[in-house]
């Protein structure tokens, strides 16, 4: 008998099997893959996201992982740049196969107990709710509580039929991969793909890009296209994700100087869901409570954050997970969705990031929105002054 059993140990469900474990809670967390493990991702740990494991003292082994931070972005909108900093902290893109295994130990280090290679065929009833799990060789285990963070096509979440709240049909077709020997450009000036300490975001009609730095010098290169676009796309994912790159000043160039070291990773299964994430003996965290398309990053960040609340619920006896997450969540989820649609800035649109563009402290307020430092309610109620003050002539025509 277990106080609570974890299903998934990537970042939503080892964070919080080490969360309840550091709280004196019997902890299982059971996955069927094997750490170290690679998986499809996004990458970035937004800045509260590096916050949350400062906090958990696990910020260092990151570093010791040589994972490089991202202190400064360059956003170019096509005919806007938005260039500035990262609020209160940095960002990093770690490997997966670096950050899962950091939580998997750290999640050990706290008293979890971790069992890998497991497969979970569903779960365990009685006349209360949810009460264990059942694997594949036809072990039960039980505990009085199950915590489903096995990503977007959760088992649990099919075993307990979580409602659907919100549910928006897939929008981009999504690939990257990883070079080594690219140059970035931060702010006009290059630094070694290595060595900088700067991240690119582009925007372009019916594309979106990022190239970040992440572990053993290389650059995570990311291009997203409508979904509609699949058919093509496939056909020469390299040939496309390059001649994408082209549309983003010198970047295709730049990448076309480095070496790609592995295989490009290529999905459409990118979909946009929101579910009810908590019922009798059971909570969802993660992926397999909320996804949404990776154009804004927000998925370990997201994994962190419920994993934190989940820790205050379980352990501290609160009721009101789903309305906290829902709470933190629902106002990017929308934006995200918006975003996924890949339409160029018009309008109002267009002249708000002129004016944000104009101000550094502006673009920081920005950038938090999607580093997870600045509420999306905070930054809409600034627009109008924001506007307001470009209308007075500051702002870049």
């Amino acid at each position: 008998m277990y106080d609570v059993i974890v299903v998934g140990a990537r970042p939503a469900g080892a964070a919080t099997a080490m969360l309840l474990a550091r709280r004196g809670l019997r902890v299982l967390a059971v996955d069927r893959a094997r750490f170290p493990s690679d998986t499809l991702s996004t990458h970035q740990v937004q800045p509260s996201g590096t916050e949350r494991l400062r906090r958990w003292g696990l910020l260092d082994r990151l570093l010791a992982a040589g994972t490089p931070a991202t202190e400064r972005v360059r956003f170019d909108l096509g005919g806007t740049v938005l260039q500035g900093r990262f609020p209160e902290g940095a960002l990093y893109s770690p490997r997966r196969t670096v950050l899962d295994a950091i939580l998997v130990d750290a999640a050990r280090e706290a008293g979890a107990e971790v069992r890998e290679g497991f497969h979970v065929a569903g779960l365990v009833w009685d006349d209360r709710g949810v009460a264990g799990i059942r694997g594949r060789d036809g072990t039960e285990l039980r505990a009085p509580v199950v915590v489903g963070a096995d990503g977007k096509h959760s088992l649990v979440a099919k075993e307990v039929a979580a409602p659907v709240q919100r549910n928006v049909a897939p929008r981009t077709v999504a690939s990257y991969a990883y070079w080594e020997g690219v140059e970035q450009r931060a702010g006009g000036q290059r630094r070694a793909g290595g060595e900088q300490r700067h991240g690119e975001l582009y925007h372009r009609p019916g594309r979106a890009v990022a190239a970040f730095p992440t572990n053993d010098g290389l650059t995570m290169v990311y291009a997203a296209a409508p979904i509609d676009e699949f058919g093509t796309w496939r056909t020469d994912v390299e040939g496309h994700l390059l001649a994408t790159l082209d549309q983003c000043g010198d970047l295709g160039e730049r990448v076309r100087a480095g070496q790609r070291v592995e295989r490009l990773r290529t999905t459409v299964d990118l979909p946009n869901v929101v579910r009810r994430a908590q019922g009798p003996g059971w909570f969802l965290a993660g992926d397999a409570g909320l996804v949404m398309d990776p154009v804004t990053a927000q998925g370990i960040g997201n994994a962190l954050a419920d994993a934190e609340l989940l820790a205050e619920t379980i352990a501290g006896g609160r009721t009101d997970y789903q309305r906290r997450r829902d709470a933190a969540r629902l106002p990017i989820f929308g934006l995200t969705t918006g975003l996924a649609a890949l339409r160029p800035a018009k309008g109002l649109n267009a002249v708000l990031l002129k004016a944000i563009a104009r101000r550094e402290a502006s673009t920081e307020q920005f950038l938090g929105v999607f580093a997870g430092t600045v509420p999306v309610r905070t930054f809409r109620r600034s627009v109008p002054r924001m506007l307001v003050q470009r209308a007075r002539g500051w702002a870049v025509a």
